[in-house]
């Protein structure tokens, strides 16, 4: 039986403030947690037991995941860190879960969103016989990743972690499959996978690679994670089932226009009269008023937003209320319960959880 580890570490300081009140890994993405698609798709593939290895005491986690994982009948085993173990000690600290059986198992990064073809990835791993395999994605600035140079075999030649120069524009994905002979390797200390433990793996040629075919985005900012947002929505509007959940308009009386992917709950309203899209993630709950222009933008749950207002590249964290024609654009990101009064405009602002804003953000800041 195969096992995985996720490796949830960090606070997701990046995308602050919407990781202000929330687990990084349980900020919503496409309308559930990040954590929740990863979770989905290690049970599709067959995984019961999952490890999360996690910086400190999972109180949140547990309560979100405990109904999630016993729906799926899989079992999550917390290994607690007491101490920053990096990427490869939380591995080496999971040791005895990891060692119920021989079978190889899987290492996700949580902030990782795609297609995860894991079952492509094993059988290419067990066809290669390798000690690991790295799952793989092609990037326009691989330099600001785990660079990977792989020869025709997919044996890896390079691993270079963010060098000043890249050898290749195929970069570190963040999806592995291990044997358990990795084990050897790490200690439950503080290591990390990218800089120690897979160039030594590299010299010894126990390192292969295979490319993903399908999206991926590594969701560790708020720009990146609108983008994973737009991949994620074409993703879904290329396959018949996936455009099915896609949103058209609504009631025929409400003369809404649908430009291109627009993913609503269906628990949200939405008012008369409003242009959606491209690329418009809406959560629960959420209210939209007549005339509101919504375009690459996501709004978590509960979020109101007043009649004719315009909202383009932002994201709007829970329970936050944009009053009638404001303006917010240019990045803004909202933290949970913000208040916008009516007529403002918000142009790049980062606002704190709990906030009212009365008066326009002109220019982009922090508002504390």
């Amino acid at each position: 039986m195969v096992h995985a580890l996720i490796l949830i570490g960090g606070f997701g300081t990046r995308l602050r403030p919407l990781t202000i009140t929330q687990a990084k890994p349980l900020v919503p993405f496409a309308n559930k947690a990040m954590l929740i698609h990863q979770l989905e798709a290690l049970h599709k593939f067959g995984v019961k037991v999952v490890v999360l290895a996690v910086l400190e005491e999972p109180t949140a986690l547990k309560q979100q995941l405990a109904p999630f994982a016993e729906q799926l009948g899989m079992t999550l085993v917390y290994s607690v860190e007491t101490e920053p173990l990096g990427t490869a000690g939380p591995i080496a600290l999971a040791r005895d879960t990891l060692l119920q059986d021989d079978d190889p198992f899987f290492v996700l990064n949580s902030d990782v969103i795609c297609d995860y073809p894991l079952a492509e990835l094993l059988a290419f791993h067990q066809k290669h016989g390798k000690e690991g395999t790295l799952l793989v994605a092609k990037a326009e600035k691989p330099e600001q990743f785990g660079v990977v140079a792989i020869n025709s075999k997919g044996e890896v030649e390079i691993f270079a972690e963010k060098p000043e120069t890249s050898p290749s524009d195929q970069i570190n994905a963040g999806i592995y499959v291990f044997n358990k002979s990795v084990l050897n390797r790490l200690q439950p200390k503080r290591t990390s996978l990218e800089t120690e433990v897979f160039p030594q793996m590299v010299e010894e040629r126990q390192l292969m690679a295979m490319s993903t075919g399908g999206f991926w985005m590594d969701i560790d900012n708020h720009e990146h994670y609108l983008q994973g947002s737009a991949l994620y929505l074409a993703t879904l509007a290329a396959s018949p089932e996936g455009k099915a959940s896609l949103f058209t308009g609504g009631a025929a009386d409400q003369a809404n226009v649908v430009v291109g992917n627009v993913l609503i709950s269906a628990s949200a309203k939405v008012g008369a009269g409003c242009k959606l899209g491209p690329d418009v993630i809406i959560g629960d709950n959420c209210e939209i008023g007549d005339g509101v222009r919504l375009r690459n933008c996501v709004l978590l749950n509960d979020v109101t937003i007043g009649q004719r207002a315009f909202v383009d590249k932002s994201i709007l964290g829970h329970q936050s209320k944009i009053g009638e024609w404001c303006r917010v654009s240019n990045m803004a990101v909202l933290g949970e319960d913000v208040q916008v009064k009516a007529e403002l405009l918000l142009n790049g602002a980062k606002v704190l959880p709990h906030k009212e804003i009365k008066e326009s953000v002109s220019t982009p800041q922090v508002i504390m």
